[in-house]
This record gives structure tokens, sequence and C-alpha cells, in this order.
């Protein structure tokens, strides 16, 4: 074989993938096209800065003389975190345990897998704005779609959680003839309670976070008065509200990060 055709036979190091230089081509192209249909232009986009420029202006210094509000509100947003997240877990570990394919049958882990999903579906935003319909303004609402929201999360990772142990620690334990419950508690539950410490520790972040955001349609929390400091052009006490909530965030991380390592 002349050299010629040994080159041409050669397999080219690093071959160039058409396929997906195509794929990259067409998705920016969709971009483009999608901008354009949004809006979107550096005039506004530069417009934009400007605005966002004068905003921060008036937001410093931050103002803390309505103390007494921002405070009742902080407190009554920990106690809709806290609640949601008790009986979100509470609810959760059933669930996820029933949802788990290794342990439960089709028939059950199925539909609660389904269950699960429908949970996940819809933004907290949206689930506190139909329990503000359905039972009023206040707290309750948004405890109420906090706990949706955290069944949603925590079952879906308990459940997969479950699903990657290792069956071998399960099986010695029934071996023994114990029940159901003494598999759980003995061959199941020190495998995953690390990582459901974990699941907890940041449902209970998320929880803080999402109940400012339910507080602003209606929720109860410290989005009720966030929303009036904004409606009101009051952007120094917005930015002292800001920084309690980013306060109060890091403080959880900090005790969730306790929390997970005295468990491991």
């Amino acid at each position: 074989m002349t050299p010629t055709k040994q080159n041409a036979n050669a397999r080219v190091a690093f071959a160039p993938n058409w396929r997906a230089r195509v794929g990259w081509l067409l998705l920016l192209l969709y971009v483009v096209y999608a901008a354009s249909q949004l809006g979107f232009s550096a005039e506004r986009f530069w417009t934009g800065l400007e605005h966002g420029h004068r905003f921060l202006e008036r937001m410093f210094p931050p103002n803390f003389s309505r103390w007494q509000l921002i405070a009742s509100g902080i407190l009554e947003s920990l106690q809709i975190a806290v609640i949601a997240t008790f009986f979100g877990i509470l609810l959760s570990l059933p669930i996820g345990l029933l949802a788990a394919r290794n342990l439960a049958p089709g028939w059950i882990s199925w539909p609660m897998r389904g269950f699960i999903a429908l949970c996940r579906s819809f933004h907290p935003i949206i689930v506190a704005i139909l329990f503000v319909k359905a039972i009023g303004f206040g707290a309750l609402a948004g405890v109420m779609a906090l706990i949706v929201a955290s069944i949603g999360f925590i079952s879906k990772l308990f459940a997969e959680a479950i699903e990657e142990i290792s069956l071998k620690q399960v099986e010695a334990v029934r071996a023994t003839g114990a029940g159901f419950l003494s598999v759980l508690i003995m061959g199941v539950q020190p495998q995953v309670l690390p990582r459901f410490i974990g699941f907890a520790t940041y449902q209970l972040d998320s929880n803080l976070r999402n109940s400012t955001m339910v507080g602003i349609v209606g929720g109860g929390g410290i989005g009720a008065a966030l929303f009036t400091a904004y409606q009101r052009f009051d952007f120094d006490v917005v930015l002292a509200i800001l920084i309690i909530i980013v306060s109060l965030i890091m403080i959880a991380e900090i005790v969730s990060g306790w929390a997970r390592r005295v468990f491991q």
C-alpha cells in the first residue's frame, strides 16, 4: 500500500463533529430570533443600566427606622419557613419511601411519583396565589404553599437516595426475621440519614427565601413589607429589608452546615 493510500485510510484525530456544529449554529440562530421577537435591543439595555444606576443611588444608605415593622415581618417569615419545613419533611418521609422503586411495588411507587411531579410542577408563587384565593390572605396560605413545595423537593430526593442504597444491608436485616419497620430503621435509615439531613437543611434555606416571595402575593411574612416599600418608592427601606434577609440566609447556612457535621 502506497503512503498516499495509508494517509487516506488513516483515522483523523479529533475529527470535527459537524452535527454538533450545525446544532450549535441552529441554537444560536434561534436565540437571535427569540431575542428579536421579545424586543431586546442595545438601546433598551443601556437605558435599563441608567435606570438601575439611579435606583441603586436611591437605595443608599439603608433605612432601618422602621425596624419594628421589619422585625415583625422577618419573625413571621421565619415562623412560616420553620412550620412549612417541619410539616413538609413529615409528609415527605412516607411519600418518598413509597415512591422508592426498590422498596415499594410499581402500583404504589408510580402513583406516588406522579404526585411528587404534580407538587413540583408549579412555582411556590403560583401555589401561594391559589391558596390565597382559597383561604384568604395571611401566613396560613404561605405555609400551605411552602409545604407543597417542600413535598415536591424532599420527596423526590429522598426517594432517589433510597434507590441508591446498598440492598445487602437491607437483606441482612431481613434475614434476621425483622419486620418492615425494623428493616427501615436498621437497614435503610443509616444509609440515607446524612443525605436526608442535607436535604432538610437546604429546604429550610429555600423556604426562608420563598417565604419572601409568597408574602408578595399575600402569603404573609416580610414579603408584604417589602412589596409595600417598593410601592411607596422607599428604596432605602427596601435595601434594609434585603440586608436582613441576606443575613438571615447566611445564618441559616451556618446552622445547616453545623447540623450536617453533627449527623455525619
